[in-house]
Protein backbone atom coordinates (compact mmCIF):
# COMPACT_ATOMS: atom_id res chain seq x y z
CA UNK A 1 0.00 0.00 0.00
CA UNK A 2 1.29 3.29 -0.93
CA UNK A 3 1.39 5.76 1.82
CA UNK A 4 2.54 9.14 0.03
CA UNK A 5 1.03 12.77 1.36
CA UNK A 6 -0.54 12.75 -1.88
CA UNK A 7 -2.74 9.45 -1.20
CA UNK A 8 -3.71 10.10 2.13
CA UNK A 9 -4.99 13.36 1.66
CA UNK A 10 -7.48 12.08 -1.53
CA UNK A 11 -8.43 9.25 0.54
CA UNK A 12 -9.02 11.97 3.26
CA UNK A 13 -10.87 13.66 0.90
CA UNK A 14 -13.00 10.82 -0.24
CA UNK A 15 -13.67 9.82 3.20
CA UNK A 16 -15.39 13.84 4.35
CA UNK A 17 -16.99 13.85 0.74
CA UNK A 18 -19.16 10.39 1.14
CA UNK A 19 -19.38 10.88 4.54
CA UNK A 20 -21.36 14.15 4.26
CA UNK A 21 -23.16 12.18 1.70
CA UNK A 22 -23.98 9.22 4.03
CA UNK A 23 -24.70 11.42 7.67
CA UNK A 24 -27.16 13.47 5.51
CA UNK A 25 -28.84 9.85 3.60
CA UNK A 26 -28.98 8.70 7.37
CA UNK A 27 -30.68 11.44 8.59
CA UNK A 28 -33.05 11.72 6.34
CA UNK A 29 -34.47 8.22 7.19
CA UNK A 30 -35.00 9.49 10.50
CA UNK A 31 -36.94 12.53 12.40
CA UNK A 32 -35.22 14.77 9.85
CA UNK A 33 -37.02 13.00 7.31
CA UNK A 34 -40.48 14.31 8.50
CA UNK A 35 -39.00 17.92 7.98
CA UNK A 36 -37.22 17.22 4.69
CA UNK A 37 -40.33 15.92 2.60
CA UNK A 38 -42.48 19.11 3.91
CA UNK A 39 -39.84 20.95 2.25
CA UNK A 40 -39.91 18.72 -0.69
CA UNK A 41 -44.01 18.83 -0.72
CA UNK A 42 -43.74 22.85 -0.55
CA UNK A 43 -41.33 23.05 -3.71
CA UNK A 44 -44.15 20.78 -5.10
CA UNK A 45 -42.28 17.69 -5.61
CA UNK A 46 -44.79 15.10 -6.03
CA UNK A 47 -44.61 11.82 -4.22
CA UNK A 48 -42.23 13.47 -1.22
CA UNK A 49 -41.57 11.08 1.11
CA UNK A 50 -40.82 8.57 -1.68
CA UNK A 51 -38.69 10.68 -3.38
CA UNK A 52 -36.58 11.20 -0.35
CA UNK A 53 -36.10 7.96 1.01
CA UNK A 54 -34.61 7.09 -2.71
CA UNK A 55 -32.57 10.26 -3.11
CA UNK A 56 -31.51 9.38 0.61
CA UNK A 57 -30.59 5.79 -0.18
CA UNK A 58 -28.48 6.97 -3.07
CA UNK A 59 -26.67 9.14 -1.11
CA UNK A 60 -26.06 6.81 1.49
CA UNK A 61 -24.82 4.16 -0.99
CA UNK A 62 -22.72 6.63 -3.23
CA UNK A 63 -21.22 8.48 -0.08
CA UNK A 64 -20.34 4.70 0.87
CA UNK A 65 -18.47 4.33 -2.02
CA UNK A 66 -16.59 7.55 -2.15
CA UNK A 67 -15.72 6.35 1.43
CA UNK A 68 -15.23 3.07 0.80
CA UNK A 69 -12.69 4.07 -2.68
CA UNK A 70 -15.21 1.98 -4.48
CA UNK A 71 -16.26 2.90 -7.79
CA UNK A 72 -15.22 6.28 -7.15
CA UNK A 73 -15.57 7.87 -10.47
CA UNK A 74 -18.91 7.16 -11.36
CA UNK A 75 -20.07 7.71 -7.54
CA UNK A 76 -18.58 11.14 -7.72
CA UNK A 77 -19.81 12.25 -11.06
CA UNK A 78 -23.46 10.59 -9.81
CA UNK A 79 -23.25 12.83 -6.82
CA UNK A 80 -22.27 15.94 -8.38
CA UNK A 81 -25.20 15.54 -10.86
CA UNK A 82 -26.99 14.89 -8.23
CA UNK A 83 -26.25 18.63 -6.01
CA UNK A 84 -26.63 20.21 -9.26
CA UNK A 85 -30.05 19.14 -9.27
CA UNK A 86 -31.00 19.59 -5.93
CA UNK A 87 -29.63 22.46 -5.44
CA UNK A 88 -31.22 24.24 -8.43
CA UNK A 89 -34.61 22.91 -7.15
CA UNK A 90 -34.11 23.42 -3.49
CA UNK A 91 -31.73 26.23 -3.30
CA UNK A 92 -33.37 28.31 -5.83
CA UNK A 93 -32.19 31.77 -4.34
CA UNK A 94 -33.51 33.69 -7.40
CA UNK A 95 -36.66 32.92 -6.84
CA UNK A 96 -36.64 34.22 -3.68
CA UNK A 97 -37.40 37.65 -2.48
CA UNK A 98 -34.53 39.83 -1.16
CA UNK A 99 -34.17 39.00 2.48
CA UNK A 100 -32.46 36.39 5.22
CA UNK A 101 -33.87 33.79 3.38
CA UNK A 102 -32.76 34.54 -0.04
CA UNK A 103 -28.74 34.76 2.02
CA UNK A 104 -29.41 31.53 3.27
CA UNK A 105 -30.18 29.93 -0.02
CA UNK A 106 -27.82 31.78 -1.59
CA UNK A 107 -24.84 30.64 0.85
CA UNK A 108 -26.35 27.30 0.65
CA UNK A 109 -26.28 27.12 -3.17
CA UNK A 110 -22.68 28.29 -3.41
CA UNK A 111 -21.61 25.68 -0.90
CA UNK A 112 -23.35 22.75 -2.72
CA UNK A 113 -21.35 24.23 -6.16
CA UNK A 114 -18.09 24.09 -4.15
CA UNK A 115 -18.93 20.51 -3.09
CA UNK A 116 -19.56 19.77 -6.74
CA UNK A 117 -15.96 20.82 -7.52
CA UNK A 118 -14.73 18.34 -4.89
CA UNK A 119 -16.80 15.54 -6.46
CA UNK A 120 -15.28 16.48 -9.66
CA UNK A 121 -11.87 16.90 -8.32
CA UNK A 122 -12.71 13.29 -6.15
CA UNK A 123 -13.50 11.29 -10.13
CA UNK A 124 -10.42 12.94 -11.95
CA UNK A 125 -8.50 12.00 -9.66
CA UNK A 126 -9.51 8.24 -9.41
CA UNK A 127 -9.98 7.90 -13.59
Amino acid sequence: MDYSLQNMLVALGQLLLGGLFVFTGLNNFGPLGDRAAAGLKARGIPSPREVLKVASAFEVVAGACLMLGAMVAPAALALALYTVVASYVLSNFWQQPLGETREVMHRTFIANIAIVGGLLLAAAQAL
